[in-house]
């Protein structure tokens, strides 16, 4: 019986691959990449769509909105002395309206040195949902104005929500990105087969050590989302010993910004930081830049165009 498939990736179980290390040099053996995801996002006022605190009421939902909102104004900043205080580095995955509704936010997050990830134009739409003339569009859009302001295009890129069409991945290896975030199947990079003879690199985001699922979906709290986070680093670090591997960790300001919240957070940072020198604190865009580097054949990949 033959089934529908993305014609994407090969399957590749984990065992047997060909291994690797990550960089730096000077580090042999550092078989973990970590990285840390800083959602900042903008939402529309009285329309579309956003994650709720509390079961929303009619447009306008100020509750849920305003909820959203304190995100951008407080949350991300209480995030960013924390990182900084820890000396870690974030990628930045930005809707590209927070340069019209909060630019100062972006630019701490580039004066840090962060990595800036394009993740459309809001996340109160779906790209998925478009047509192919139409998403292009919005894809063209929230790369035009990232480059515009941040003096060099993104090479990664995360749907808002997490949408994808059947044309994404081409259309954005068309638009020239290295990389995307959307895809949680593997612990390591895979390449993407995409149409014209191209490809992009799937670089591994979490959807279990993230924080919506978690604290919104499954009403996780703090203290037990920080435990995720620690029990996935432990338990990656000896996993690591024998293959390298990713952990990403996705936040949004809204959610682990708000101080009872980023209190246990706090605690999980410095429990990665504390083990600094056995792993590889870094960003997806230097993940992707690596594995693209490695011998064909490393880095599982799709079938031959």
């Amino acid at each position: 019986m033959q089934i529908k498939t993305h014609d994407r990736y090969h399957y590749v179980p984990l065992r047997g691959r060909v291994g690797y290390t990550w960089p730096p040099d000077q580090a042999a053996g550092r078989r973990l990449a970590v990285y840390f995801a800083l959602n900042l996002e903008h939402f529309s006022y009285g329309e579309g769509l956003g994650a709720e605190l509390a079961p929303g009421g009619p447009h306008p939902d100020i509750l849920n909105f305003a909820w959203r909102d304190y995100g951008n104004r407080v949350g991300a900043w209480y995030l960013l002395d924390a990182f900084d205080d820890l000396r870690l580095p974030l990628a930045a995955l930005v809707n590209s309206s927070m340069y019209d509704y909060a630019p100062g936010l972006v630019a701490a997050c580039r004066a840090r040195g962060d990595e800036i990830v394009g993740h459309g134009r809001t996340n109160a739409e779906r790209q998925g949902e478009l047509d192919e003339p139409a998403e292009r569009v919005l894809i063209h859009d929230a790369t035009t104005r990232l480059t515009k302001e941040e003096g060099r295009s993104p090479e990664g890129w995360l749907g808002p929500w997490i949408s994808h069409s059947h044309v994404t991945p081409d259309l954005l290896a068309e638009a020239g990105y290295r990389y995307l975030l959307d895809w949680c199947m593997d612990d390591q990079p895979v390449w993407f087969r995409c149409r014209g003879g191209r490809r992009i690199m799937s670089v591994p985001y979490p959807q279990e050590v993230n924080d919506i699922p978690a604290i919104v979906a499954r009403k996780m709290s703090a203290a037990d989302f920080a435990d995720m986070i620690v029990d996935q680093f432990d338990e990656m670090r000896e996993l690591s010993q024998g293959r390298p591997l990713v952990m990403g960790v996705a936040l949004h300001a809204y959610l682990v910004g708000q101080p009872h919240r980023l209190r246990h957070l706090k605690r999980a940072l410095r429990h990665i930081a504390r083990h600094r020198e056995q792993i590889w604190l870094t960003t997806p865009g230097a993940i992707a830049h690596h594995c693209a580097l490695l011998p064909d054949g490393v880095v599982p990949s799709g079938p031959s165009p």
